[in-house]
């Protein structure tokens, strides 16, 4: 049975950020990459980009293969983890390779959720969180005359702008309330719906589809209320969330994702978890979340490299900050950290209708921020994130930062990394 010292199960930015932390201080330790994917790493953020084709697929590439050449990386595209012995360190291959290590990540991702609803298996559909979907939905949507985006998320949000631009009827069904209301508040929300109902789209929030049936055109959903929508193309766009099936038996810990320390340590040994599949400690208490954005994958991926290697260096998780940024129609949306105002704590709101700049800080009782969120208004959302982190005093500055909120985080964090 071939052996490796580390093995790291999936290729995006959270395995990445592991070979670059076990490098820095194993140089020799030999390092394996399993992924199910068939190509050279990318991020999940991009796609919408090569659905509109602003990225061209082939430029979308996180690393190369000189990378892993350099790194002494074995890079197996296509192989999958289907099974895990964590007890005698041994992971299974979707091809029946049984693969030996003495440490092994998990940055496995998350696949889309395929909502129950009836007939849903009866007919084409389209997700996005592979290259491959994208490629399919690029090649589909200029051909798209109706189509219909289920879910309000920023996946869904930024196909059903790129469906728009192509020229089709677009109608977006959400179950929330609101579109977006995992990522923005209730005014940013309203400001990104506009924009959409400005340039033609129909949105249905509040709604649910009940059943699904293949017409010769595509598709009909019948929604709740008794209403139906025709669609020739349809884009499942209602989550994420990570695929767990190889951890059956394995005896690692697992809830809405694989639970971890601050170190990204599961509960075997040897075995470590990072990325959309982690679930982690948050910053705003103790609980483990799921926090599936690209800056955590990155820490995580750090931490748990620099822990499987040993480095003396390294330091606990922070704990997961929100952070989302979404573009859209020429326009951009923010938010970092919490919305609720915590007790004893106030905001800060500023909304101009007119030319339609929307900011929002939130600061607890002792002047520091927990969360900061804007649609139009310029700021560095990783400077924001590390004012929540750091834990700063901003009570003499809380009014500067409010009114600039780009040029004074960027002049207090200076001030911190001096």
């Amino acid at each position: 049975m071939e052996h490796t010292r580390y093995l790291i199960a999936g290729s995006s930015h959270a395995a990445l950020e592991a070979i670059t932390a076990i490098r820095m201080h194993d140089a020799e330790g030999t390092i394996t990459v399993v992924t199910r994917d068939a190509h050279l790493p990318y991020s999940p953020t991009v796609l919408p980009y090569v659905v509109s084709g602003k990225s061209a697929p082939e430029q979308i590439f996180l690393r190369d293969d000189d990378f892993f050449a350099r790194n002494r990386v074995a890079y197996r595209p296509n192989a999958a983890l289907v099974g895990l012995d964590a007890a005698a360190n041994v992971a299974r291959l979707a091809d029946g390779t049984a693969l030996g290590f003495d440490k092994l990540l998990l940055a496995t991702g998350a696949t889309p959720v395929i909502p129950p609803i009836p007939g849903i298996d009866a007919v084409d559909y389209h997700v996005l969180r592979t290259l491959d979907d994208a490629l399919r939905l690029r090649e589909a949507a200029p051909r798209a005359r109706r189509a219909v985006v289920l879910g309000a998320g920023l996946v869904g949000m930024h196909a059903a702008e790129n469906l728009v631009k192509a020229g089709a009827s677009v109608t977006i069904v959400e179950m929330s309330e609101r579109l977006t209301s995992g990522y923005f508040d209730a005014i940013a929300a309203g400001m990104i719906e506009r924009a959409f109902t400005d340039h033609g789209a129909t949105i249905r929030t509040g709604s649910r589809v009940v059943r699904l049936e293949r017409t010769e055109a595509g598709s009909r959903l019948t929604l709740a209320d008794g209403s139906e929508l025709d669609a020739d193309l349809l884009l499942v766009a209602t989550g994420v969330r990570p695929d767990l099936a190889y951890l059956a038996g394995s005896g690692v810990d697992h809830d809405k994702g694989i639970l971890v320390d601050d170190a990204m340590r599961t509960s075997r040994a040897d075995v470590w978890a990072a990325g959309d599949c982690a679930q982690a400690r948050g910053f705003f208490g103790d609980d483990k979340i799921m926090n599936a954005i690209l800056p955590d994958a990155a820490a995580q991926g750090r931490i748990a490299g620099m822990a499987m290697a040993e480095d003396p260096g390294l330091r606990d998780y922070a704990g997961g900050v929100p952070l989302n940024t979404y573009h859209f129609f020429g326009r951009h949306a923010i938010s970092v950290g919490r919305a609720a105002v915590p007790e004893g704590g106030e905001e800060r709101v500023r909304h101009d209708p007119q030319s339609g700049r929307y900011v929002r800080a939130v600061f607890d009782g002792d002047g520091r921020l927990t969360g900061m969120f804007g649609v139009n208004e310029f700021f560095d959302g990783g400077v924001m994130a590390q004012l929540i982190v750091r834990r700063m005093d901003l009570s003499a500055e809380r009014e500067r930062l409010f009114a600039n909120p780009l040029a004074v985080g960027r002049e207090l964090m200076s001030r911190t990394w001096r």
